[in-house]
């Protein structure tokens, strides 16, 4: 099989030419991907995907999305770039999935929103999922309300780090912020200038409470940063990989696929 013909299989959508091509919104670049199943301890399954790089991964990013009561889930446009753009241009595995009772193109993993508390045994079940696989240098990327979960849930030992897009501080207490403080673990936080949750001196402010975090403005945004995805991965990849050269490249040279996600409420 070609690889135009397997990236097809894999990502779906309208084949590009094996060209220089402009990586766009809906642009997919090559990866093994597959649908992956999470099972939580209190016996829920979860819906997530699972992109691999064509070589050996250097990271792994374990993506916590963002409040699925205002429409957030796996497909939320940063995570689905990630998962599209990063296994080529930076080798990084990403997997991402909906937590308890998000739905997606995917599909919609059991149980109901439980407020961050139920949430616990997703983010468990994600770390879990990466051990068992031996998927290498996994680090928790959570945006919004993914990074309240990760904050509160995520200190894990598998963790190598945190990168933290977009937090309110919105059920992160003192106490979680000094188990980060404690573990020495880096942690990154991006936080938008005009971000209607926390603003970039107030979340320098807030952070102090773990010295090795760093704070990233970023100059314009807005909480969800549309129109900021190539910035925020760019920073992101920066952060955990600091070797790999950084923008990441605008255009592609090979076969893509485009794909335009279908949202579901």
């Amino acid at each position: 099989m070609t690889l135009v013909a397997l990236a097809r299989r894999r990502a779906g959508g309208k084949i590009e030419a094996a060209m220089t091509t402009e990586i766009r919104a809906n642009t997919v670049l090559p990866a093994r991907r597959e649908p992956v199943t999470l099972h939580t301890a209190d016996g829920l399954n979860l819906i997530g995907e699972l992109s691999l790089p064509e070589g050996e991964p250097k990271a792994t990013l374990v993506l916590l999305h963002p409040l699925p009561t205002h429409g957030g889930m796996m497909d939320s446009h940063l995570y689905r770039k990630a998962a599209w753009r990063l296994p080529a241009l930076a080798d990084v595995a990403v997997l991402r999935f909906n937590t308890r009772g998000t739905a997606s193109e995917a599909g919609r993993s059991d149980g109901e929103f439980d407020n961050g508390d139920g949430e616990r045994f997703d983010v468990a079940a994600a770390l879990e999922y990466a051990e068992f696989h031996d998927l290498p240098n996994v680090w928790l990327v959570g945006w919004s309300f993914g990074t309240d979960l990760a904050l509160v849930h995520g200190c894990d030992p598998l963790v190598r780090g945190l990168f933290l897009i977009s937090p309110p501080l919105r059920w992160s207490k003192p106490e979680h912020l000094k188990t980060w403080a404690d573990s020495g673990k880096p942690v990154f936080c991006l936080v938008p200038e005009h971000d209607d949750n926390l603003q970039p001196d107030e979340a320098r402010e807030r952070f102090s409470a773990i010295p090795q975090a760093k704070v990233i403005p970023v100059a314009g945004g807005k909480h969800l940063l549309v129109g900021y995805a190539e910035e925020a991965l760019d920073q992101l990849v920066a952060a955990i990989l600091p070797d790999v050269p950084t923008p990441l490249p605008r255009t592609w040279d090979g076969p893509s696929t485009t794909h335009q996600v279908t949202i579901v409420s």
